[in-house]
């Protein structure tokens, strides 16, 4: 496939392109549909939105609140009424705007007024959702309202649609990731043209995850931070699986393929990876069905799609756009040396290989060192408290935060999370009564009776994100109903989120073991360890608990919150722990497939665990640093979205990333695999026959081996570099398909021979207790062929 893609360059590329400005033309012209399904069965606020969807079917949409408070004097003053009537009566005539319910119309509306008289507000109902609202119609009212504001008046709005309209401009997040990541390409490669390619890949891959996304919003229910999600792990996963294959095809040409070979190759090796690694992301961001909440599932459909899309093209459009860069995906100094020196020989160098030897020899010291610093960061995980965000953890400047503070100054902090107690039977007075009477209520206001149905609004006297709150909905609900005898239900949006909480919390656990165990199953399959997938799993919940610390740290406790103009703390979003898991294991897995793939490759040639853990650090921690780095750009740069949910996720996945890369994958695996030793690649003999064969690596070439040529022999000498014999190494013959076919250990004079079935090309490796092993590549042709060896300490090097 990569062949055909290579050659057929302007088809594959006019296809991709053609498909994106349709998908795109198509969005653009069908508009969004998203929308936020709550929908939590058997739950006591899932029945309160029933009985009041029966009895009010006709209050879909959005309310949204002016607020206004003056320095001296009354908002009851003339001088203030002449100037907030007029603004008023002005939006409710604007078309799109259903009603404005006054504080100066009656006695009705002086509940809407402060008992010290100083902060008033006004509700207008919009004809619509929030996210149906034109915002063209919603910058008007915002601009209309705020313009009644003067010396001594302060006139702020709050609500769905106005938070809409305050949000940065769309893209802008994304822009910045990308120019983020560009700069670490641009470091990373030395050229233009390579540093273009997973930026290319990245936009086309979610470029079409979103337009699709949006045209799927119409038949069915997708969450409004779907895309954001979508955007954030596709420019993520995009970028980085194509980092990973334009960094196997120029290392192809500078050790001179030719550059179809070097591109056929690469994605023959790490375009295996990829698709596995997009493989296990999906199976992650699935797992998320099995907490049966309807609001993931729009989540689950954006993202893996994004995901699909960006595999797909990193396997088919990235190898076309290297068939036109051809050897300019090399800078000009790489192209220069190439020409000037030939080819350059395979080997591990620089901080990678130094930092590989260290681990190899210190692996109790660093693996102790990187379990502390991860436990130390999961210690506040221990007081993780899941409820929902709301417009008072919006920025300061901000006005939703201001008419936030403004009310909860005027009426209460509960004001702003009033719970709803929908009756629809017994004694309705009496309820009422005892809920007044309840310690932690503020106000109590029973509406008027329809189609049996009575909603009785309570006020709490603490904030909807408070703790005291969620104890006040649970008094009401175990104590306060039952004692009145009414059939009543507690509702309300703070109400949704404690039971969203709640239920999200209850199926953690089942949600953690699913993805937990298909991750296993998968590493099984591909790697034939027990080990290797029982390490991934641990490793994947200590990234878990450290990142979610980082998170409580931050978000709930405040740290730091103030100098990342990230809002005020709170609560963390129920619905975040399932995504974030998802998310991190999927991305976690890729780094643990890309690292144990080029070790268990060195595995299968050497059958020696030290030299495969060492060789396979040194060879991709640079790349999977580079690619993480990435990541945490990318992540980060949606802390600009205004999207509190996506700020949180953001900030979440960029701790969890690079804390993943730089310490688990870098220094806990290997060090805890050369502790491990062969028992790293341990399978019971009647488990791996029953195991299907999946190969994250490609077949190698048909063996060599002549079937009727004469048998011969591999012999010589194993010397140090200063000529000294080397007693005891273990000398290994393989086939090149790994197989093992003779081995023996050097005399005291350093011999060694070797019996070789017949002509063909074999690898030989030399392994001895404190010397770097060597595995090179031997033709044998008609007779025996003598080899010396020679091992020089503590060195790194790779199969060449």
């Amino acid at each position: 496939m990569a062949r055909w893609c290579y050659r057929h360059r302007l088809v594959v590329l006019l296809l991709w392109v053609g498909a994106l400005f349709g998908l795109g033309f198509s969005a653009s012209t069908a508009g969004t549909n998203y929308a936020n399904v709550f929908s939590l069965p058997d739950t006591d606020s899932k029945s309160a939105y029933d009985l009041m969807q029966k009895a009010f079917p006709d209050t879909s949409g959005d309310t949204d609140t002016v607020v206004w408070k003056v320095d001296q004097g009354s908002v009851r003053d003339k001088a203030v009424q002449d100037r907030i009537r007029p603004v008023l009566d002005k939006i409710a005539g604007m078309p799109g705007v259903g009603a404005v319910t006054s504080p100066y119309a009656g006695p009705r509306g002086a509940a809407q007024i402060s008992r010290d008289g100083t902060i008033a507000y006004a509700q207008l109902t919009f004809a619509k959702r929030a996210n149906e609202v034109p915002k063209e119609l919603v910058q008007n009212v915002l601009d209309t309202a705020q313009a009644a504001g003067k010396s001594g008046l302060r006139v702020e709005l709050g609500g769905q649609a106005i938070q809409r309209v305050q949000e940065p401009p769309q893209g802008l997040s994304e822009m910045v990731g990308i120019i983020a990541a560009a700069v670490v390409l641009f470091l990373a490669f030395g050229s233009l043209f390579a540093m273009l390619l997973p930026i290319a890949i990245a936009v086309f891959g979610v470029g079409m995850g979103l337009f699709s996304t949006q045209l799927l919003s119409h038949s069915t229910d997708i969450p409004d931070i779907a895309p954001l999600l979508a955007s954030l792990i596709g420019l993520g996963v995009g970028i980085d699986y194509a980092l990973f294959i334009v960094t196997r095809h120029r290392r192809g040409i500078l050790r001179g393929l030719d550059p179809e070979e070097s591109a056929v190759t690469a994605l023959n090796t790490s375009g295996r990876a990829v698709l596995f690694a997009g493989g296990t992301v999906c199976i992650a961001l699935a797992g998320m069905l099995v907490t049966r909440l309807r609001f993931l599932d729009g989540v689950v459909i954006g993202t893996s799609l994004t995901v699909v899309l960006s595999v797909l093209a990193a396997t088919t459009l990235l190898p076309a756009l290297l068939g036109f860069l051809g050897p300019r995906v090399l800078s000009r100094r790489q192209r220069r040396r190439l020409a000037a020196n030939g080819p350059e020989k395979e080997h591990a160098s620089g901080l990678s290989a130094r930092w590989s030897v260290n681990v190899e020899k210190r692996p109790r010291r660093i693996a102790a060192l990187a379990l502390i610093v991860m436990a130390v960061l999961a210690v506040p995980v221990l007081s993780l408290r899941l409820g929902a965000t709301d417009q008072g953890n919006d920025q300061a400047s901000t006005t939703t935060r201001k008419a936030y503070d403004l009310l909860a100054e005027g009426f209460g902090p509960g004001f702003n999370g009033p719970l709803q107690v929908v009756s629809a039977g017994g004694d309705t007075t009496t309820l009422v009564k005892d809920i007044r009477a309840t310690p932690g209520v503020a106000q109590v206001a029973a509406l008027p009776p329809a189609r049996g149905v009575t909603v009785i609004q309570v006020v709490p006297t603490t904030s909807p994100q408070s703790k005291q709150t969620d104890d006040l909905i649970d008094t009401l609900r175990d104590q306060v109903i039952p004692r009145a005898g009414a059939q009543a239900h507690v509702g309300g949006v703070t109400a949704v989120s404690k039971d969203f909480a709640s239920v999200t919390g209850d199926r953690l656990p089942l949600f953690i073991a699913t993805i937990i165990g298909l991750g296993f199953l998968l590493l099984l399959v591909a790697f034939r360890s027990l080990v290797v997938p029982l390490t991934a799993a641990l490793m994947n919940l200590i990234a878990a608990a450290a990142s979610f610390g980082v998170l409580v740290a931050i978000f709930q406790w405040g740290w730091g919150l103030n100098l990342l103009n990230l809002g005020k703390e709170g609560p963390i979003n129920a619905f975040l722990p399932v995504i974030m898991l998802s998310l991190l294991f999927g991305l976690s897995m890729d780094y643990q497939v890309f690292l144990v793939s080029r070790m268990h490759e060195e595995w299968v040639h050497t059958r020696d665990n030290a030299r495969a853990v060492r060789v396979g650090l040194a060879e991709t921690s640079r790349v999977i640093n580079s690619a993480a780095l990435i990541m945490v750009c990318v992540f980060l740069a949606f802390v600009l979205s205004g999207d509190s949910g996506a700020a949180m996720a953001g900030v979440g996945l960029a701790a969890a990333v690079a804390l993943d890369a730089f310490i688990l994958r870098t220094a806990l695996v290997p060090a805890a695999m050369h502790l491990l030793g062969n028992s790293n690649w341990w399978l019971p003999a009647w488990l791996d026959k029953r195991l299907p064969h999946l190969a994250v690596e490609p077949k190698d070439d048909a063996e060599t081996v002549a079937q009727d040529g004469p048998a011969s022999a591999l012999h010589g000498f194993v010397r140090t570099v200063d000529g000294e014999p080397v007693d005891g190494a273990s000398v290994t013959l393989l086939s090149k398909g790994g197989r093992q076919l003779d081995r023996v250990r050097s005399l005291a004079d350093g011999s060694y021979i070797l019996s070789v079935p017949g002509p063909g090309t074999y690898l030989l490796t030399v392994t001895a207790p404190s010397y770097g092993t060597r595995a090179q590549q031997v033709v044998v042709e008609g007779g025996p062929v003598v080899y010396d060896v020679e091992l020089a300490e503590g060195e790194v090097d790779a199969v060449n």
